[in-house]
């Protein structure tokens, strides 16, 4: 008889019975089950609250990336991810920014809520209609969040276009609403939900769509700073790493990889307090292809005396209320170790996750324009292999460094060494 993944009532179960089905289901062993049902300090019940049909949860290490001061602040930044090299990389790269550190500045936390409009006879007209009752959908927005209003958040603007598309023209209208320090999906959107009826009896349109965009143009965050040549390695690695950032400036097929590289600094601090990291994918990826000028998040010059100078700009919608940020013990106290308070918190924690990324972005350059982007990550890559082998204790060290030295890092050749070394 085949196996089904229909699970009549699967929602209504308790994540352990959930999980019984699944260990069924899979064939699963004992130690496998216990894997996937350990909730650390997530705790069952919340896990079971935050998403649906939970069974366990997915742990991930939980790193801290030191030296970095942003505006005149030291902080210890913590960063969740799986790939090794990449705290390391960013701590060292901060540290060249010292004595100075890394300045940074964020527009108002203002997000965009989109209101599609079709069916109209003229656009044009429509857009004009909008425009002349700017003032009534503003307040009618606003009044679906008066305590948004309260804290000086709220909708600040509207601003309706035309565009064309294979169903004919629409009226997008664009909400302009300051979010404070939360990332504000819940509100925007709520906001957009309240307008739209509003806008047909303007326009005698239809509305579709009525929903938030993560391109957060208005919600910018910019971070710069200069590494002294000496730190980094001389005049000629500076000019490597320009040679590299060229590169990426030209060439869409490396600037994904670049930018890919800056993330790797980015989502893990998103995580780690508890945002939402593909929001921030998403539009960090559609500004790239929205600005003008090249795709890269990141820009690099050489100062007059041969240092390197960096800058990014990348659209940063975090927040501090509601979500995983409110709900997660493990984010919580991450916000705590970042000293982040309200109000002001997420503008903060913006120029952090950005300063971060600038630091990732340079540590993956100087990688590639000296030693090779392997080095670093082999030397990590050495050592789990060797403790997936069987490795223990010293015997991890001995195994990865014979691996490192001969050049190869592979599995079957840790198994070789291990075996090897115990006979």
């Amino acid at each position: 008889m085949s196996k089904t993944s229909e699970f009549p009532g699967f929602y209504k179960l308790r994540p352990s019975e959930r999980l019984d089905l699944i260990k069924n289901f899979a064939n699963l062993s004992d130690d496998e089950t216990k894997a996937i049902g350990n909730y650390g300090a997530l705790g069952e019940d919340t896990a079971n609250r935050m998403i649906e049909n939970v069974a366990g949860t997915f742990p991930m290490p939980l790193g801290f990336a030191v030296n970095f001061k942003v505006n005149n602040e030291s902080f210890v930044v913590p960063m969740a991810l799986e790939e090794p090299s990449v705290v390391a990389a960013a701590s060292n790269m901060a540290k060249g920014t010292l004595p100075e550190g890394i300045i940074a500045e964020s527009m108002d936390p203002v997000m965009i809520g989109q209101i599609q409009l079709v069916n109209l006879k003229d656009p044009f007209k429509a857009k004009q209609q909008i425009l002349e009752k700017e003032q009534e959908i503003i307040d009618l927005a606003n009044e679906q969040d008066p305590i948004l209003v309260k804290f000086g958040g709220g909708c600040k603007g509207v601003k309706p276009r035309v565009i064309e598309t294979e169903r004919g023209p629409m009226v997008i209208t664009h909400l302009l609403v300051d979010c404070r320090d939360a990332m504000g999906a819940n509100a925007v959107n709520t906001m957009a939900e309240a307008v739209a009826p509003r806008l047909e009896t303007i326009t005698g349109g239809r509305v579709y769509l009525r929903i938030i965009s993560n391109l957060a143009i208005h919600r910018m965050t910019k971070a710069k700073a200069c590494w002294p040549k000496d730190f980094l390695g001389g005049e000629e690695v500076v000019d490597g790493i320009l040679e590299a950032f060229a590169f990426a400036a030209a060439d869409p097929f490396r600037t994904a990889t670049h930018n890919k590289g800056i993330m790797n600094g980015i989502d893990p601090v998103v995580i780690a307090t508890g945002n939402d990291w593909r929001a921030i994918e998403a539009g960090a990826h559609s500004y790239g292809a929205y600005k003008d000028g090249h795709s890269s998040f990141t820009t690099w010059s050489k100062s007059e005396n041969g240092d390197l100078l960096g800058e990014i700009e990348i659209p940063m919608a975090v927040g501090l209320v509601g979500g995983a940020t409110a709900t997660h013990p493990t984010a919580k106290a991450c916000v705590k170790i970042l000293g982040l308070e309200i109000p002001g918190g997420a503008e903060k924690l913006s120029q952090i996750i950005c300063a971060v990324g600038l630091c990732q972005n340079l540590g993956a350059l100087r990688a590639l324009a000296s030693e090779g982007i392997q080095r670093g990550h082999m030397g990590l890559h050495a050592r789990n292999l060797a403790i997936q082998v069987g490795a223990e204790g010293e015997e991890i060290n001995k195994v990865s460094e014979r691996m490192k030295r001969d050049g190869k890092v592979r599995a079957d050749i840790a198994e070789k060494y291990l075996k090897e070394l115990r006979e």
